[in-house]
């Protein structure tokens, strides 16, 4: 997919992302062009796009997107001349994947600071995906309308996604402003190598993080660091990584009969994520008596 549409969207000029990021921009006088998404593939390209082709493209691909529409071009200096003979403005910049991630954020609206947006990471990808699933499962049961990003199935409240993984950045941005965009309160995302490349989350701001992983403190600032260096994402400073507690443990023993030790585990991480993000306990106990009743 590789792009953040027009559909969910702001439209930003070329002067204010020229400004904003300090890219040059050529010519000048096109400051006010409007561009309306982002795309890193020819076969992204919706009229109205800025089309961004990285160092490693063939440039002759710059022509295959103006063909279909698009409104501006982002390239490294290094193929100045190929970009100046395409006939629409260009934008000199060879941005680091921080920068890109800003960029494809605020072109999409920054969506992510609509929602609550929860990241499971682990040692076992497959684990992580059947975590996220539970998760969601959960917030939806206390209310919340969800998304979800993940390898085994990445949905928009109940509508399936067609993803290409592992997903980029643009990847990622185009999925949170489209969940956004359908009204989910909360978005729950995989964290691991088959659903996301290394940096598909810069620009996006994270509430919370979690791991079923059983470790000591030293090993969960460890993990913390290690995901945000991998993936990319913004959280605050002060925020630690979730696992497991007594709290939440107790709590999935009053949730009902024992449904095998890695569905309580998953259980209980569901419940302390959801506690660190502001849940009431009274709110989760009466979620899991209505999940009791209905069983």
């Amino acid at each position: 997919m590789s792009v953040v549409s027009e559909s969910i969207s702001r439209r930003v000029t070329l002067g204010y992302i020229a400004s904003h990021y300090g890219f040059k921009l050529e010519p000048k006088f096109s400051d006010g062009v409007t561009v309306t998404s982002i795309a890193d593939s020819p076969d992204s390209v919706r009229p109205g796009a800025l089309y961004v082709l990285k160092g490693d493209d063939d440039p002759s691909l710059l022509s295959v997107a103006v063909a279909r529409g698009a409104y501006a071009v982002l390239v490294p200096p290094s193929f100045a001349s190929q970009a100046r003979s395409v006939g629409v403005p260009v934008l000199f910049a060879t941005p680091d994947p921080e920068t890109m991630g800003a960029l494809a954020s605020d072109i999409a609206g920054m969506p992510a600071n609509t929602m609550a947006v929860f990241v499971v990471c682990g040692e076992d990808d497959q684990e992580t995906q059947a975590d996220v699933v539970r998760l969601a499962d959960f917030l939806h049961m206390l209310g919340n309308p969800v998304g979800i990003v993940s390898r085994a199935g990445s949905s928009s409240l109940e509508r399936e996604l067609e993803m290409n993984y592992p997903l980029g950045i643009l990847d990622v941005q185009h999925t949170l402003a489209v969940c956004s965009e359908d009204g989910a309160a909360a978005m729950v995302v995989s964290a691991d190598s088959e659903t996301l490349r290394p940096g598909a989350l810069e620009g996006v701001s994270v509430d919370v993080l979690g791991s079923i992983e059983t470790l000591n403190r030293a090993q969960s600032v460890d993990m913390l660091e290690s995901v945000r260096n991998r993936y990319g994402f913004i959280i605050d400073e002060h925020k630690r990584l979730v696992s497991c507690s007594e709290e939440s443990n107790w709590l999935v023993g009053q949730s009902g009969p024992a449904n095998g030790l890695q569905a309580q585990r998953r259980l209980s991480l569901a419940i302390a994520m959801a506690l660190d993000a502001g849940v009431r306990r009274s709110n989760i106990r009466n979620a899991l008596r209505v999940s009791k009743e209905m069983q």
